[in-house]
């Protein structure tokens, strides 16, 4: 009989393995209505169509917290333009360095280095389904490079969903957001809470306050995306593609006005 033995995980239930084989999770600790809810979750995706969503809105209007939540119900992948320069720049490298003073700065990346990034993300395969895109693009010149990426592989954008908030509802939240570095899931103490002040619902990590967030640089980074991201909503209405949320409502209100839009496409 093949030696059993188990070991615990950092953040996860323990772990079996024997010998020569890849270590097998323990799902005894899981309750059942979790795992069945999980396949039920699985089995939904394989029916549904494939979905290529972007969310258009400036700093603090919600396009983080609404992205995952979108990404999961879509059985889609996330990806966040913020998250993924923020992984250039812990790297490093020659990139890496070029996003920093620009984010530094509070001036927006350039085009050619954000096209880069994101081609590269969405080869991976949980991108297969379609995908959400999170602060991208920013620019008209951005959204015809996105057609042209995705026409390469027969493909096209399925809507722009514009998320409409008051500058002086966005500067109340930005003041308070409370960031996961690793997810990107977004917080607020009033209007999106952790169940556990300061500490991510998910892993337990505490949540971090951005650099970014403050008065001196939100002030240019709201006038930057007016000069700039404002057109991108005209370019996707001319497509007939854009679809206007009001931002204002509560977070589930928002997340099903955007569901019951895509839901109809």
């Amino acid at each position: 009989r093949a030696l059993m033995f188990s070991w615990r995980s950092p953040r996860g239930p323990v772990m079996e393995t024997d010998d020569c084989k890849r270590p097998r999770l323990d799902l005894s600790s899981i309750p059942t209505s979790t795992l069945i809810g999980e396949i039920q979750r699985r089995l939904k995706c394989t029916r549904l169509p494939e979905k290529r969503l972007v969310l258009i809105g400036p700093p603090g209007a919600g396009k983080g917290t609404q992205a995952p939540m979108l990404a999961r119900e879509f059985c889609i992948c996330r990806l966040a333009t913020g998250d993924m320069l923020r992984a250039a720049v812990a790297s490093s490298s020659p990139v890496g360095l070029k996003a920093k003073r620009a984010m530094d700065s509070g001036a927006l990346v350039g085009d050619d280095l954000v096209i880069d990034i994101l081609k590269e993300n969405l080869r991976d395969p949980k991108c297969r389904r379609g995908f959400v895109l999170d602060g991208f693009p920013r620019t008209v010149n951005q959204a015809k490079k996105l057609d042209l990426i995705l026409a390469e592989s027969g493909k096209s954008l399925d809507r722009a969903i514009q998320l409409d908030v008051r500058k002086e509802s966005i500067i109340e939240r930005i003041s308070g957001r409370l960031i996961h570095r690793q997810s990107g899931r977004t917080y607020h103490p009033q209007f999106n809470p952790p169940r556990k002040p300061g500490i991510d619902d998910v892993t337990g990590d505490h949540l971090i306050h951005r650099r970014d967030d403050n008065p001196a640089l939100f002030k240019k980074r709201i006038e930057t995306y007016g000069e700039m991201t404002t057109p991108v909503l005209g370019y996707y209405e001319k497509q007939s593609k854009l679809t206007k949320v009001n931002g204002e409502q509560s977070v589930n209100s928002v997340f099903a006005d955007i569901c019951s839009y895509v839901y109809s496409m």
